[in-house]
């Protein structure tokens, strides 16, 4: 299913690129570039290829009709983009399934990048190397309207039973951030939590900003926002691609992605995929 004409809450796109295909290593990036960025440098998965992974199913808005390589939707066509870029044809790209849990798994990986809504953390980042930020994310609150929950603040949401997908951000800020009274109900991927929040075992689900708009305006009938709250250190929460550890080809993509933000095409994209901005209660 194409995305609908939703209006999703974006908050500004941010960019922390590094300048040309040089050396660059941080705690969240990874290791330095080759001296060149043409196809035939590259230290490619497979010689000529570049090989993208995502989790399967592959959700709205970030792909559309689960299909990644149609180019529609924001990741889609984020990578894509970094593709043509780097020298890619359409045909020279391919994409293999990767559990999301498995993305960030220390040794060998059988892509070149992830893109899949991957938080750049810290932790992740021991053991995984991350491109610069190509999206920033809040978390959000999903309830039905139907059972009238209301909160002012992340002190009022301590006291309901929330859920949300295992090995993501947004469970680490249920736990850390809220603490609620109640465990958290983990489900498997976000069709699962869906369907937990329809058959009322938790009063709320926490997902990023945009994927929590395209579920309450496209997927489940009565339900809505009931907030958004940013990550404890007040930084909003930055999505990267995700590489092997020690992979030569950072530096190069993380030169792609300045490209496409310098010339518009990275906030075009935004902007056909994500849409407006939308007011949303911030929980403090």
């Amino acid at each position: 299913m194409r995305l609908r004409p939703v209006a999703l809450a974006v908050l500004p796109l941010v960019l922390a690129f590094t300048a040309g295909c040089g050396e660059k290593k941080d705690d969240t990036t990874g290791s330095a570039a080759p001296s060149k960025c043409a196809v035939a440098d590259l230290p490619l998965h497979t010689a000529g290829k570049l090989t993208i992974g995502t989790d399967s199913p592959a959700y709205d808005p970030w792909f559309s009709d689960n299909d990644p390589t149609n180019g529609k939707g924001y990741e889609s066509a984020v990578a894509y983009a970094v593709a043509d870029e780097l020298g890619f044809a359409k045909s020279d790209v391919s994409w293999v399934k990767v559990p999301f849990n498995n993305s960030y798994a220390p040794g060998a990986k059988k892509f070149d990048f992830d893109i899949n809504q991957i938080s750049i953390t810290p932790a992740r980042a021991k053991v995984v190397d991350f491109s610069d930020g190509y999206y920033s994310a809040a978390q959000a609150v999903i309830v039905l309207d139907k059972e009238n929950v209301k909160a002012g603040s992340l002190a009022d949401l301590k006291k309901l039973k929330l859920g949300a997908q295992t090995g993501t951000t947004s469970l680490t800020a249920i736990r850390d951030q809220i603490k609620p009274d109640a465990d958290p109900l983990v489900f498997t991927n976000t069709n699962v939590a869906k369907q937990a929040l329809l058959n009322g075992q938790v009063d709320a689900i926490v997902a990023d900003l945009p994927t929590a708009f395209y579920i309450t305006a496209a997927e489940i009938e009565g339900s809505s926002i009931l907030g958004q709250f940013q990550p404890e250190a007040g930084q909003q929460e930055q999505f990267g691609m995700l590489f092997q550890k020690g992979s030569g080809l950072v530096g190069c993509v993380n030169q792609a992605l300045k490209k496409l933000k310098d010339d518009g095409t990275l906030a075009g994209i935004e902007k056909q995929w994500l849409s407006d901005t939308v007011n949303v209660p911030v929980l403090q």
